[in-house]
């Protein structure tokens, strides 16, 4: 089994973390994460991968063991940790990659690929939104109304999202068997997010993420030109982005391989082997 490194990098004056595994030849995939987590959420897929791929797993700034400077020192947006992760792998010396990626990896890599099409080699989205058609309205709606009015009146309803509970409940929501999914993920989650000054840093990407859903038309554009190959592998039970998120990747890429599987938001907590089947078939097929 491939050993997996702990590194950091220095990227525009911050530390930046990054697992990394995998031979240094082999041909690259990127693991994005999501919210609240970080790289540690790729912890078991990582040994899957590494066999075969070289393997880059970093946390994005403000999460995970990268630097959190305070979002008074720091403009928390999208755009802002896209740019970070791209220098970070200019950094590294990559100019070919496949992306897999999750919750806010999607956007991060949606961004990486309409800035750098000729870079990707293949996309694996795993509850990754790239479509209207994901929001699940029902969770979303707190979302865009803080987005559209940030102020004391929606804020409250916007913090939520940074209890224990509701990150307990990304994680076991859905899944047929909770006792699969170890609190350690909700508890590691937990502590990190309730690290001083972070809930402003997760507030103001909670703020941005409606600058997200403008993307979509281009990246829509990108999988219809670009003939980039797909693999959307994603929990059916999933209650922030829905299954028709999944499907909907199919109207614009080719050949596009969908998975529905019958777990929730954190996939890989649950059906790891499964996921990881699907990815390394897939990557066997278009990689070669």
């Amino acid at each position: 089994m491939s050993s997996v490194h702990h590194r950091t990098a220095t990227v525009d004056g911050h530390e930046i973390f990054y697992r990394e595994a995998g031979p240094a030849d082999a041909p690259t995939i990127v693991l994005l994460h999501g919210f609240p987590t970080s790289s540690f959420m790729f912890r078991e897929l990582i040994p899957f991968l590494a066999d075969r791929y070289h393997v880059i797993a970093p946390d994005h700034l403000g999460f995970g063991h990268s630097d959190a400077p305070l979002a008074t020192e720091f403009t928390y947006t999208f755009d802002a940790l896209a740019e970070l992760t791209s220098r970070l792998l200019d950094q590294l010396g990559l100019d070919r990659y496949a992306l897999y990626v999750q919750d806010y990896g999607a956007p991060l890599g949606w961004r990486l690929a309409l800035q750098h099409p000729e870079r990707i080699s293949a996309l694996v989205t795993q509850n990754g939104n790239g479509y209207e058609d994901g929001f699940v309205e029902a969770f979303w709606t707190d979302v865009w109304a803080y987005g559209a009015d940030p102020g004391p009146d929606t804020e409250p309803a916007a913090r939520v999202a940074l209890s224990i509970d509701a990150i307990r409940w990304q994680y076991v929501h859905g899944v047929p068997d909770p006792g699969l999914v170890s609190p350690d993920t909700w508890e590691h989650d937990f502590a990190l997010v309730s690290r001083p000054g972070n809930d402003e840093i997760q507030l103001a990407l909670f703020r941005d993420y409606r600058n997200n859903r403008p993307l979509y038309p281009l990246l829509h554009e990108y999988l219809r030109t670009s003939g980039v190959p797909v693999l959307a592998v994603w929990g059916r039970n999933d209650e922030i982005f829905a299954p028709a998120g999944a499907r909907a990747f199919a109207r614009d890429a080719k050949d596009a391989e969908v998975h529905l599987i019958d777990g929730g938001h954190f996939l890989l907590e649950s059906h790891l082997h499964v996921v990881a089947g699907y990815v390394r078939g897939f990557l066997g097929r278009v990689l070669g």
